[in-house]
């Protein structure tokens, strides 16, 4: 008797490019090696890191296909030899970045293991129906949210539970500023910083984005097509620069969050959607001691402090809307374009 082989659904890459490069497709489902897991995904958060991957700017290259997607949740559908502490039918969540290599798992930072891989840089993503882990790589779901919201955390949460808390030392009473404040980054971040108990500033692109800030948490909120950031930050901490800023946008803007910083604070480069190259005032940094410092990844204690924050109400997932995966590129399109608010959601199974 011939056994054939069974498959499933994933949105992949073969190339660089636009959105339309994601293809849809059906592809050989992963066999569950021991200690790993195989998790029946239900939902798969969007994010801006899977629209760099897509265009080239994260992977030198695609070696056959990728798998796209950073964030998963869903349940476990196999457990493989010697998981003894998950079941199957259990809620998890794809904990974004890990060791693959067991004797690493507790390496910190993660993203310094010998054997670290980041879903859809290093080892294929969430963009698909079934994601084979291994155990330690998935967190029991104990959120109460439903499968959606929580698939718009993991990336997101993390990494800015490590930026604002671990790289940048917020502390209650310090006043941040936050730019793209009505992106899915930049409005979990203004969450992340208010349950750290900092006040917090951020700039957005037009009074819609703005109001959305507001109602986030952001104390202030600042349109960069009429105000300049630099002169209202100055404004509100009474000339003296803020303490830190998240710079999510990089490029021109980079030398100017500089400006934004009082003697002796810290920038925080997160991302670089408005430019990868930037040019900086050496004396900007130099006479007042400021600090430029970079944050990418997360460990997973930074979610599960995150993840603790959301049980208490502290923080909230921010779903902008949901697509079925077969249209993992009309997401992307909606990415590109900067039209998102907070995140989107693809569902594998809709």
């Amino acid at each position: 008797m011939i056994k054939t082989t069974e498959t499933m659904k994933a949105a992949v890459i073969r190339e660089f490019g636009g959105p339309d490069v994601i293809r849809y497709e059906d592809i050989e489902k992963p066999k569950v090696k021991a200690g790993h897991v195989l998790v029946k995904i239900l939902a798969a958060g969007v994010n801006r890191l899977d629209h760099y991957v897509r265009g080239g700017g994260y992977i030198p290259e695609i070696e056959t296909f990728r798998i796209l997607g950073a964030d998963g949740a869903g349940e476990i559908a196999e457990l493989g030899e010697g998981v003894t502490e998950l079941d199957v039918g259990q809620r998890v969540i794809i904990v974004a970045g890990f060791a693959t290599e067991r004797k690493d798992k507790d390496h910190r930072p993660t993203i310094t293991s010998p054997s670290f891989a980041f879903p859809e840089v290093q080892i294929n993503g969430t963009y698909t129906q079934y994601m084979e882990v291994p155990d330690y790589a998935v967190l029991k779901d104990e959120t109460g949210l439903t499968v959606e919201e929580v698939a718009t955390l993991p990336v997101v949460l993390g990494t800015s539970v490590h930026a604002l808390k671990q790289v940048a030392g917020v502390k209650a009473g310090d006043k941040v500023l936050i730019h793209s404040g009505a992106s899915g980054s930049g409005s979990m971040q203004i969450q992340v910083a208010k349950a750290l108990g900092a006040k917090v500033a951020t700039t957005v692109r037009s009074a819609e984005k703005g109001e959305y800030a507001k109602d986030v948490g952001a104390d202030l909120v600042i349109n960069m097509r009429e105000e300049d950031f630099v002169e209202k930050i100055k404004e509100w901490t009474n000339g003296a620069g803020a303490d830190v800023v998240i710079d999510n946008l990089g490029g021109d803007v980079l030398a100017k969050s500089i400006e934004a910083i009082r003697p002796f604070g810290i920038v925080v480069i997160y991302g670089f959607s408005a430019g990868a190259e930037a040019t900086i005032d050496v004396r900007n940094v130099f006479f007042s001691e400021k600090k430029l410092l970079g944050s990418m990844a997360s460990d997973v204690e930074d979610l599960q402090w995150g993840l603790e924050k959301v049980k208490e109400g502290l923080i909230k997932p921010l779903i902008d809307r949901t697509f079925p995966l077969s249209q993992a590129n009309e997401a992307h399109k909606i990415i590109a374009d900067n039209k998102v608010r907070g995140n989107i959601v693809l569902l594998p199974w809709a």
